[in-house]
């Protein structure tokens, strides 16, 4: 049956297949075109079944996703979703599942865009919005949705200067319960702790005698449980935090929650973002919490740390992440560069006898492959011959050049001895 109904007197079609309700718009206000739409809708049904679940509004099944998730994903990735979700419901709240096409994914695209968002947070948007539809067996959409090319590299490592002007602005902050600010800022920058690994640290977990901390929430499983020693700066920063709490206890929070200026220490802090953006601004910088995590790495890169230890410290499980922290310095770069540069005389190899005498050699690595080792000594030529790949010559040439080589390399010892 087809009915109007609402202020603007839309007309809307009701009837049951396989036992379902459809009850859905005509989206128009004409009684005929009404039928037409019902009629279209009813052959549509029944070449093409829907899914059960596509009539489940989104909303529906948004609930329902986020607690069957309950228990199986980490706090932080349900935090997330459901961050995600506020800018989700608006648009998909009131649409059914099946109704969702790949257009008004693209639509929700190109408007979160137009809004400032960027690629990254837009694309996690649209994972979320399938893993639900999957979630429901409705997603048909493969193929027919892309994600928006995210930019590479937003990640920055602080100069020195920087890093100075940030921590004195931090300092300046740092004047009472709720400005955690400072002693959070010199953790991040000496440890490459994440900003969830810090709210979520306890007193039992730092260890003032062996200067050392574990982290026992990460957000990889490599990076749980992972010991981390504590430099002077750290530490320093954690023993004076600490003489504001006299009567902590283990299970406490380090950097416990604080609400109208009442510190509740069995929760921690949920965020610092306020005292963190004003440091930000007054030091003249342009970075995220984040940066300091890529700051810290950047610095045990350039200081010639293994990678292995620079994984075990971040809590990284692939070279590749570790290559998307490190940001090496334009500083590094130019005293690696002038190391070369100063060391290149030493390194040139030094022929006994001078002159055109290592004429045959040259010609024996061009031909045969063969290279007089160096002595790293005196930089003189060995009478021992390591092999390297031979060229494109023949092998008669080669034989030559060998005997003349050898005959070079006796005279050689001979006016050495």
């Amino acid at each position: 049956m087809v009915y109007r109904r609402g202020k603007r007197k839309t007309w809307w079609y009701r009837f049951m297949v396989a036992g379902r309700i459809i009850h859905e718009s005509a989206k128009t206000t004409s009684k005929k075109d009404a039928r037409k739409a019902e009629k279209a809708r009813r052959k549509e049904l029944a070449d093409h079944p829907p899914a059960p679940a596509s009539a489940i509004l989104f909303k529906d099944a948004a609930s329902g996703w986020l607690e069957s998730r309950q228990g199986l994903v980490a706090h932080n990735t349900l935090r997330i979703g459901r961050m995600r979700l506020k800018k989700l419901l608006p648009e998909f709240e009131k649409a059914k599942l099946g109704e969702i096409t790949a257009q008004d994914i693209s639509a929700y695209q190109h408007r979160r865009l137009e809004g400032g968002a960027q690629p990254r947070t837009i694309n996690m948007d649209v994972t979320v919005l399938r893993q639900i539809l999957k979630a429901n067996k409705c997603w048909k959409l493969e193929g027919d949705v892309h994600p928006l090319k995210e930019r590479k590299g937003i990640g920055k490592a602080l100069s020195p200067d920087e890093e100075t002007r940030l921590l004195a602005e931090c300092r300046k902050a740092c004047s009472g319960h709720d400005s955690a600010v400072y002693p959070v800022a010199v953790i991040a920058l000496n440890t490459a702790m994440r900003s969830d690994e810090i709210k979520n640290l306890r007193w039992e977990q730092v260890d003032f005698c062996k200067r050392v901390l574990v982290v026992e929430k990460s957000k990889t499983a490599a990076g749980e449980g992972r010991p981390i020693p504590l430099n002077q700066s750290a530490l320093a920063a954690l023993i004076e935090w600490a003489e504001r709490f006299p009567r902590r206890q283990p299970e406490h929070y380090v950097f416990p929650a604080c609400e109208c200026r009442k510190v509740d220490p069995t929760r921690p802090s949920k965020s610092w973002r306020t005292a963190w953006r004003n440091a930000v601004k007054r030091a003249g910088l342009r970075i995220r919490f984040h940066d300091l995590r890529h700051t810290a790495i950047t610095k045990l890169a350039e200081a010639g740390a293994p990678e292995q230890t620079i994984m075990a410290i971040a809590g990284h499980i692939s070279r590749q992440m570790l290559e998307h922290y490190s940001h090496i310095r334009m500083e590094a770069k130019r005293k690696a560069l002038n190391a070369i540069d100063c060391n290149q005389t030493c390194n040139q190899v030094a022929v006994v006898g001078g002159g055109d005498a290592d004429k045959p050699l040259k010609g024996l690595v061009r031909l045969a492959g063969f290279e007089p080792a160096t002595c790293c000594s005196g930089g003189n030529r060995s009478i021992h011959l390591s092999y390297r790949r031979p060229l494109r010559r023949s092998v008669r040439q080669a034989d030559g050049a060998v005997k003349r080589c050898a005959i070079l390399c006796g005279r050689n010892s001979a006016a050495g001895a």
